[in-house]
């Protein structure tokens, strides 16, 4: 056999190449051991969303959701919104609260500049960009009247360069989130008249803020508008590692979803109608909820709505839950004090207390109303000595005879007018008879009072008499007495429960009362004036889930004997037009409380419509849709909002919730969930409890799509040595 002989070279060359391998080996495993991976800056997040494209404006993207997630990104306010903490806290700026809560002093931090600042030309923030910020808010041709109520009677005095106080009459405990408002630079603006500032294109379609990412480009693309920001060095925390945030706005969500590939997040996602949200499985999907309520406001200034029973008996029949289910919503509310915990109260609903409420109200069945009124005349025809079938079935012609004992009538007495005499066979009785012809004392077609009078006019007695000629219609006057006496002897528990009836049990047809068949529809309610219970219920026509409610609304109203007929106007114009009106007696609609969760403007008695012959007196800002007026709760919203003290602010709500409970000037029904979704390539996204859907970019600087292996804190490749022989 031949010898295999190894060269020494060949040898060193196998040897070192173990060498080399297993170095490399404990070097990947030492390197893993001693390494972490950590968020690294760069990257592009692009996010798609369903909208309009506007100008970014501050002052002007209140109304304008899409446009206000650009907007939070490009500018940043004195203060901002803490979703994890839920308060407001410093940005651009340090604030200190004085006078008792009436002096709020910010001062600028230091090294702040504008987006367009260069070394040849410096744009510092500057105490007179915050001055021209607020106080433009505050001139009379100010666009914006709903962001001017903010600062009405606020004067805002420059301190220094960085220093501006804003000095109030009141203490106000809430007047930090106003100044949340994106800064804006004065020198854009400069030699632009306020009236036209909502016109300024050149601005709204090139933004500079002084936010965390600056404007580069708006371009139209074939299915969407394309704007691009890039990130932007500022001398304050936090640090944000995205590059570049690029918002894709679509016009419909089936246009979105043809470009989804493309997109690392999608806002406000919708659902099927499996209730599924409509992105695929790559994208994770995180719900919230914003301080938001939709509710069915009763216009209280309306008569009919005076009525408190009656308000409690339309929330007692309103089944809240199988309404969240129809539009796939969950978190059910019954109070616009949404700071409360309230997970352990909630409103029951309750048809047959509902129905107790509007017996009260004096709102009531035509089957209640018959039935009180044959009850009336039962316990009439009980007492005295008349007694006459209360129901006869008597030809023209025919006559009536009524006798009683003479005991108790003495002889020259009169029934209906006609004198009664002895009796022929019948020792110490009277005798009379009633014609059902011609003239005094006859029977006519229907109810009849008998009366029975002394000789010298005084009542004797009277007696209900209820006549007709047809045997059908006697047969079911019959039967309607059967019925009264069977609900007698129920309400006095002298029948077994299997017979026991109530008012529910019985149906008017015809003028009188019979059982009630599963196949009978409900009637409609009416009062003493025989005015019947119908109610105009106004919504907006977006979302399309109001249409739903409204119609399920108007089938569980109409269950308790109310008829809802429903206005959906065909344009948001023509609703707010109404709105603005008071034009409705019940208005389903939705409230958002923001960040500081104020409920005075929407239940103070100061936010309600002065309603006159012209519609140059309605307020834009009258936000009390219920047009409630209540010293009670005015008094408890004004603590609310002017204290300091949390203990006074927490007791004030929970007598508000009180006061609320018991008046009821609105039906609470949900807080809308929203959906927000993203790509798994997007690392730490934690989007806390938000206040507003573009609150979700106030913890952006933790998000990420690059990542880094860095070594451990006291480690580095000269630990290798140590690690090898075992040295910990």
């Amino acid at each position: 056999m031949p010898t295999v002989r190894i060269s020494q070279k060949s040898l060193l060359a196998l040897l070192t190449l173990t060498f080399s391998l297993a170095l490399l080996i404990l070097l990947g495993k030492f390197y893993g051991q001693n390494t972490v991976m950590v968020p690294d800056v760069g990257g592009t997040y692009i996010e798609g969303s369903v909208g309009d494209m506007r100008p970014l404006i501050p002052w002007f993207t209140v109304q304008n959701d899409v446009n206000r997630d650009i907007v939070s990104l490009v500018f940043a306010g004195l203060l901002k919104y803490d979703p994890d903490a839920k308060k407001i806290r410093d940005d651009l700026a340090t604030l200190i609260i004085s006078n008792e809560g009436k002096t709020y002093t910010v001062k600028l931090k230091e090294g702040l500049v504008w987006h367009d600042d260069t070394p040849e030309h410096p744009h510092p923030v500057t105490a007179d960009d915050v001055l021209f910020t607020y106080q433009s808010i505050q001139q009379p041709d100010f666009p914006n009247p709903v962001l001017q109520q903010n600062f009405l009677g606020v004067d805002i005095q420059k301190i220094d360069d960085r220093t501006v106080q804003f000095r109030l009459d009141e203490p106000y405990s809430f007047f930090a989130s106003n100044l949340t408002l994106g800064l804006i630079p004065a020198s854009s603006f400069e030699g632009i008249p306020v009236a036209k500032f909502d016109q300024v294109l050149d601005f709204g379609f090139f933004p500079i803020g002084a936010g965390p990412y600056s404007f580069k480009s708006l371009v139209p693309t074939e299915l969407s508008t394309e704007i691009t920001l890039e990130r932007f060095q500022r001398p304050i925390e936090p640090e944000f590692r995205m590059k570049r945030v690029i918002f894709r706005i679509f016009p419909d969500y089936s246009t979105l979803l043809a470009d989804i590939r493309n997109l690392d997040g999608v806002r406000t996602v919708p659902k099927n109608q499996k209730s599924d949200y409509m992105v695929p499985r790559q994208f994770t999907t995180v719900e919230y909820s914003l301080p938001q309520y939709v509710a069915l406001f009763f216009n209280m200034s309306h008569a009919i709505f005076q009525d408190a029973n009656l308000r409690l008996g339309l929330q007692l029949g309103t089944d809240k839950q199988k309404i969240v289910e129809k539009i796939h919503e969950s978190l059910i509310v019954d109070t616009p004090l949404l700071e409360l915990d309230l997970s352990d109260w909630r409103y029951q609903y309750d048809p047959e207390a509902a129905q107790g409420a509007f017996y009260a109200s004096n709102w009531n069945l035509p089957e209640k109303v018959r039935l009180q009124r044959e009850l009336e005349m039962h316990e009439a025809n009980s007492v005295g000595p008349l007694h006459i079938a209360p129901i006869v079935l008597l030809d023209t012609g025919a006559i009536l005879t009524v006798t009683g004992s003479l005991l108790d009538v003495p002889l020259g007495s009169t029934i209906n007018g006609l004198p009664i005499t002895e009796h022929p066979t019948q020792t110490g009785s009277w005798i009379a008879a009633l014609p059902t012809h011609g003239g005094t004392g006859s029977l006519q077609l229907g109810m009849n009072l008998v009366r029975l009078l002394k000789p010298d006019g005084t009542p004797i007695d009277s007696y209900y008499v209820w006549r007709t000629t047809d045997s059908k219609e006697y047969r079911r006057a019959s039967d309607e007495q059967d019925l009264v006496d069977l609900f007698l002897a129920s309400r006095s528990g002298v029948v077994s429960a299997d017979q026991h009836i109530t008012v529910a049990d019985l149906y008017l047809e015809k003028g009188m009362l019979r059982r009630r068949l599963s196949t009978d529809p409900q009637d409609i309610r009416v009062n003493d004036s025989n005015d019947k219970l119908s109610l105009t219920l106004l919504t907006s026509p977006s979302p399309p889930q109001y249409k739903e409610i409204a119609s399920a609304i108007q089938a569980q109203w109409a269950a308790l004997g109310v008829h809802v007929g429903i206005i959906i106007p065909e344009d948001n114009e023509e609703f707010e037009t109404k709105l603005l009106a008071r034009d409705y007696d019940v208005l389903l609609f939705g409230q958002s409380l923001l960040d500081n969760l104020d409920a005075y403007p929407y239940w103070h008695s100061s936010g309600m419509q002065k309603v006159t012959d012209s519609k140059f007196d309605l307020r834009i800002d009258a936000y009390n849709l219920s047009q409630y007026s209540s010293i009670a709760a005015d008094g408890l919203l004004e603590v609310i909002r002017s204290t300091s003290d949390d203990t006074e602010r927490q007791d004030a709500l929970g007598e508000l919730r009180e006061v609320l409970k018991k008046d009821v000037p609105a039906i609470f029904l949900y807080s809308p969930l929203y959906a927000f979704a993203y790509n798994e390539d997007v690392k730490g996204v934690e989007i806390g409890s938000l206040s507003l859907h573009s609150d979700r970019f106030t913890t952006l600087h933790n998000w990420y799509l690059k990542e880094n292996r860095i070594f451990k804190p006291g480690k580095h490749w000269w630990s290798f040595f140590p690690w090898l022989v075992g040295v910990k």
